[in-house]
Order: C-alpha cells, then sequence, then structure tokens
C-alpha cells in the first residue's frame, strides 16, 4: 500500500509523525530547494556559509533527538564533489551538531554494494518515504508500508550505514 505526498505540510508531517528513528539514502549530486539556492550561491561565491534557511529543520532536530529519536544519513559523494555536494559537506556540521549521524559513500561503493540509485527516508523501521525528483527539485513523495518493501529498504539501510564512512573522517569535511 502505497500514498502520494507533496512537498509543503503533508510532506513535513512525516517529520512529526514518526517514533523512534528517521533514515535517510541520499544519491542526488544536487538538489533544487529554493530555500537553500541564495546561501548556497553565497558560499559558492564567497565561502561563507548562512544556514539561517535550516532553523526550523535544526531546532527540529534538536528537539527530536531531546525525545530520544533518532535522525542518521547515508550520502553518496560524486568524485569531485558537485558544488552542490561541497556546500551540502559545509552544512554538514551544523546537522551533526544537531543530533543527526551523517555517513558518506562514493558512488562506486554504493553501485558495489547494490544499493538503489533513489533517494528514501526510512521511519522507525516500518514505514518510508521513496523520493521522486524532477528539473525543479522534489516532486512528491511515495509513503510505502508494504512489509516486503520495508524490510528491503531496511538492509539497504543496515548495508549503507555499516559500510559508510563518518562524515568527520571523509576529506571532503574540510572543503569550503
Amino acid at each position: 500500500m502505497s500514498r502520494l505526498v507533496r512537498p509543503g505540510p503533508g510532506f513535513d508531517e512525516l517529520f512529526s509523525s514518526f517514533g523512534r528513528s528517521a533514515w535517510r539514502f541520499e544519491t542526488q549530486p544536487a538538489y533544487h530547494v529554493d530555500a537553500e539556492q541564495q546561501a548556497m550561491r553565497r558560499y559558492l561565491n564567497s565561502g561563507e556559509l548562512d544556514v539561517s534557511y535550516l532553523t526550523g529543520w535544526l531546532d527540529g532536530v534538536r528537539e527530536a533527538t531531546r525525545q530520544g529519536k533518532r535522525y542518521a544519513r547515508v550520502r553518496v559523494l560524486t568524485e569531485p564533489l558537485t558544488d552542490y555536494l561541497r556546500f551540502e559537506m559545509a552544512v554538514a556540521p551544523y546537522n551533526i551538531a544537531a543530533g543527526e549521524d551523517i555517513r558518506v559513500l562514493s558512488p562506486a561503493q554504493a553501485s558495489e554494494l547494490a544499493l538503489p540509485d533513489y533517494d528514501y527516508w526510512l521511519f522507525d523501521d516500518e514505514w518510508l518515504a521513496i523520493m521522486h525528483f524532477g528539473p525543479s527539485g522534489l516532486r512528491n513523495a511515495e509513503v510505502v508500508t508494504d512489509p516486503e518493501t520495508v524490510e528491503q529498504h531496511r538492509a539497504w539501510r543496515d548495508t549503507a550505514a555499516r559500510n559508510g564512512r563518518s562524515f568527520e573522517d571523509h576529506p571532503a569535511r574540510g572543503l569550503s
């Protein structure tokens, strides 16, 4: 069983409706998120990092982790990094400080491990949101509760998390 959720309040509700854990697998070399475009351009042009656009997300992660919930992700990083991924790596310490565990894999590792080539969130090990992107960014997320599909995504999560390098250990961490 699945349902589509569009960006906005319906998608945002996914993050207030989980009880224990939210885990993300990221595969895109760039995301087109309107709210971060100005900050990304500024960072790429001057090296100045403004994460004010991220305040709501970081506050939500901090509050969730205070409640004992867990946020984690594995990010597939192109080699060399795209401009967007350089920006994401610069922002990552703020996500980590808020309570997220971020690990990274190369595309070759992801392929070798037979991981999917799409993004998804896995919530509470019980349901997931498979993300569908278009040229302008996130089109929708397919919320899936089918036990077999969820189990496959849990297995991929476990493989990615076990093989991912800690963000702190990745050479791209120091890029600016």
